[in-house]
């Protein structure tokens, strides 16, 4: 018997949706894409509806199966693949200060992280499948939806949350110079001499430290300032090149590479 329900989507589709609360996105799947090794800036928690996925994790290889909850820290290299045919999710994504509060009311520290990839916990599946419908909601109620997300918040840093993982000191430079300027022109030279590296140690040293070369680690944080400016408003070929990519096609193939759907669907939601 299933641990809840759930309508089928009628054709496959990942679609974003706009949710009633601050820094909340919502994302709902039926596919059998397989997405490239990528990172988010939010907290994503969401339960596997149907079918299964194999993904990397910062904990190494993960798979998840029907009714388990999965999550990803902000960061976190991950990719997802299809086990057997399509498989349905939804999933939340929190903007990291959301959570901050869930963190600090169980003793830890900011900048902690949720332990656990995969979690095989059904009351935590249902708080989190209902916090989506109530968010995504036409005409949510407020009272509703905040008690939910206390809740899912809650049981999740109580149960899997732990502190943040270190970042390998000798490439820390190099990382901050791309995040505060990910549209640059980084060239591999300079970067490893901000660390005080030969470019082939560099290269060895960021991606161990990061889970992805210098480049891709680049892209990903144009990718992560995309989503900020479309929330925004911004006009999406503005967008792309503001963010140093070639152009909006550009920009279209990465977003869907990594997330599944294109900046004009986050932009219309």
């Amino acid at each position: 018997m299933p641990r809840y329900s759930d309508p089928q989507p009628s054709a496959e589709a990942i679609r974003p949706i706009r949710t009633s609360l601050s820094g909340v996105l919502a994302v709902e799947a039926d596919s059998s894409r397989a997405f490239g090794r990528h990172t988010h800036e939010e907290f994503g928690i969401g339960v596997l509806l149907a079918g299964a996925q194999d993904s990397a994790s910062g904990r190494g290889q993960v798979r998840a199966e029907r009714g388990q909850v999965i999550t990803v820290n902000p960061g976190e290299v991950h990719d997802g693949l299809p086990v057997g045919g399509p498989r349905r999710w939804r999933m939340l994504f929190f903007r990291p200060a959301v959570l901050a509060a869930g963190f600090e009311s169980v003793g830890l520290p900011p900048g902690s992280e949720l332990a656990h990839p995969v979690l095989d916990d059904p009351a935590t599946a249902r708080a989190v499948v209902a916090l989506q419908a109530a968010a995504a909601a036409s005409v949510a109620d407020p009272l509703a939806v905040e008690s939910l997300l206390a809740e899912t918040v809650a049981a999740l840093t109580d149960r899997c949350a732990s502190h943040t993982r270190p970042v390998l000191p000798a490439v820390v430079a190099a990382r901050q110079a791309i995040d505060d300027d990910p549209a640059a022109d980084w060239r591999l030279a300079d970067l490893a001499e901000l660390c005080g590296l030969n470019r082939f140690h560099f290269l060895r040293t960021f991606r161990a430290a990061t889970g992805l070369p210098p480049h891709a680690y680049r892209t990903q944080r144009r990718l992560h300032m995309a989503c900020r400016l479309i929330g925004a408003g911004l006009p999406l070929a503005e967008v792309a090149a503001a963010c140093g990519f070639a152009d909006q096609s550009h920009l279209n193939r990465h977003f869907l590479r990594s997330y599944g759907y294109t900046p004009g669907s986050l932009a219309a939601s």
